[in-house]
Order: C-alpha cells, then sequence, then structure tokens
C-alpha cells in the first residue's frame, strides 16, 4: 500500500523547497518514504498526470513550465549546449535553430520531449570545454560560448561531410580563441581547416 501524499501538499513542499526537478531520494526525503514508496508515488502522480516524467528517475511538476535550456542540461548529462543552436544564441548565424542541439563525452544520442527535439552528439574528452553558465528564468545551464560553437559545429559538418559554415557573423568569433579549441580536438587538418574558415 503507498503511503498517500496529498497532491496539494505535495506540489506546496516541491515549490518551497526550489526544485524544478525532483527524484525518488528527494522524496523519501520531503515526505519520510521509503523509496519503494516514493518509486510508487511517483509512478502514481506520473499515470496521472499531476508529474511530467523528464526521463528515468527525474521529474517536474506538470503545471512547471521549465526553460528548454535547461532540460538539455538535465535530460542527458554531462552536456553542454553547441553547435547550431549554441551559433543562433550568440547571434554568429543569422537562422533560428529549433532543435536544441549539444555535446557530450557520452554516446550519441537524440530525444523528444516536451514537444522538442533535442540531439547530444559525442566528443572526445578532452574537446569537452569551452562553455559557460547562462541562466533562462532563473535556471542555470551549460552552453559553449560562440567560438568553441563554431568549432563544434564545423567538426561535426566535417564528420557528416558537409562544407565548413560560410555564413556567419566574423565579427563574433575570435579567431586565435578559435584555434585553441580546435587544437583540443588533436587533428592538425581539422585545425588547418578551422584557420583556413576564419580567413
Amino acid at each position: 500500500m503507498v503511503k498517500l501524499v496529498n497532491q496539494t501538499i505535495f506540489a506546496a513542499k516541491i515549490k518551497d523547497k526550489k526544485l524544478p526537478v525532483f527524484t525518488a531520494a528527494d522524496i523519501c526525503t520531503l515526505f519520510g518514504l521509503s523509496a519503494g514508496s516514493a518509486a510508487k508515488l511517483l509512478h502514481r502522480y506520473a499515470s496521472r498526470k499531476f508529474i511530467v516524467r523528464i526521463k528515468r528517475g527525474l521529474y517536474t511538476l506538470a503545471d512547471i513550465s521549465l526553460p528548454e535550456l535547461f532540460i538539455a542540461g538535465k535530460l542527458y548529462e554531462p552536456s553542454y549546449i553547441s553547435r547550431e543552436f549554441a551559433l543562433s544564441y550568440h547571434l554568429v548565424i543569422p537562422e533560428t535553430v529549433y532543435e536544441i542541439t549539444s555535446v557530450t563525452p557520452k554516446t550519441t544520442r537524440r530525444f523528444e520531449k516536451m514537444g522538442k527535439v533535442y540531439s547530444y552528439r559525442k566528443i572526445k574528452i578532452t574537446a569537452f570545454a569551452g562553455y559557460e553558465i547562462a541562466k533562462q528564468n532563473g535556471l542555470s545551464f551549460r552552453i559553449a560560448d560562440a567560438e568553441k560553437a563554431f568549432v563544434d559545429a564545423n567538426y561535426f559538418r566535417l564528420l557528416d561531410g558537409l562544407k565548413p559554415l560560410s555564413r556567419y557573423n566574423k565579427e563574433k568569433i575570435n579567431p586565435a580563441k578559435a584555434v585553441r579549441y580546435a587544437s583540443l580536438f588533436d587533428n592538425q587538418k581539422f585545425t588547418s581547416i578551422i584557420k583556413t574558415t576564419l580567413k
């Protein structure tokens, strides 16, 4: 038998503790439930659409609208937003990018959550750098700076058999910084392509 927690009390406590996302362990602590009871309660609330499962073991209240960029960082960790989405965010490219593109040292993955597409491409751990912490609606997320987003985007374009970016705002890119980021991939040919692309 699951120990019942009133939905109103449940939501009030989650909001009072300022938990935009929560786990079964959080519910155990907040309401004094066993791990099994917390898991069953979350399953029941998710089936009633009172809470939303973001990924296995991670939930949010259904009446809370989480920022998409915050979700991107929680959906697949560790990761940071980069490539085309970050280039658009930094106004390096003129296009609006709807898919939230990220990089990760883990396996390449793609998710569709809450009406949005989130894609993650694998990069070597030594190149997992060049990001900053930003905020959307008061919640933090990681996003590549303009130069790292430029380098990451071109790295994957070349991997996919595409040409390097040609239409971009050169005033937004520091060439020396971009070349330093390119060197993290430990590929002389790639670094040379970045140097050429920046001319």
